[in-house]
């Protein structure tokens, strides 16, 4: 009898979450949003990530395409520990948890887009000084990748 009484509560609680996720996405469709860090400030670049999962979990990540713009000092999010020294950003932000919750945005079809003028600048080497970045996530301009995502219907967030 206890089996059962516990089945019936999961199930009931199940029902409520799928509605819950339901309604969420009636009410906020599909979107095309595009996150803009600029900012070396440790706590806002995690209160970003925070708010890039919770807009997901608001609409589910198949109604949401989800791009995120670094230039300048907000490539700090990406950047490992050890290749601060080597670069002329002071804070390497790409502590492991950062990097599981960069790894869990990007399993979730967030696409993290780097400047290139910034690894130019800044004197940065993706390949050994950045987390998770291939040549494919370089884009020419931050600024000018911001327009251009605009100009294709894409809501513009700077959390």
């Amino acid at each position: 009898m206890l089996n059962l009484k516990f089945l019936w509560i999961l199930f009931v609680f199940m029902a409520m979450i799928i509605s819950n996720q339901s309604i969420a996405n009636e009410r906020y469709g599909k979107q095309k949003v595009v996150y803009h860090i600029n900012y070396d400030n440790p706590k806002a670049q995690a209160g970003a990530l925070r708010n890039i999962q919770n807009h997901i979990n608001a609409t589910g990540e198949e109604n949401l395409d989800l791009q995120v713009v670094l230039h300048g000092k907000g490539l700090s999010l990406l950047l490992e520990p050890d290749a601060q020294k080597n670069t002329k950003l002071k804070h390497g932000n790409a502590t492991d948890d950062i990097q599981a919750k960069i790894s869990g945005l990007k399993d979730q079809g967030v696409d993290f887009n780097v400047c290139a003028n910034t690894l130019k600048g800044k004197k940065i080497d993706y390949e050994k000084d950045l987390y998770d970045v291939d040549k494919g996530n370089i884009v020419p301009s931050g600024v000018a990748e911001l327009a251009r995502l605009q100009t294709m219907g894409y809501t513009y967030i700077k959390p």
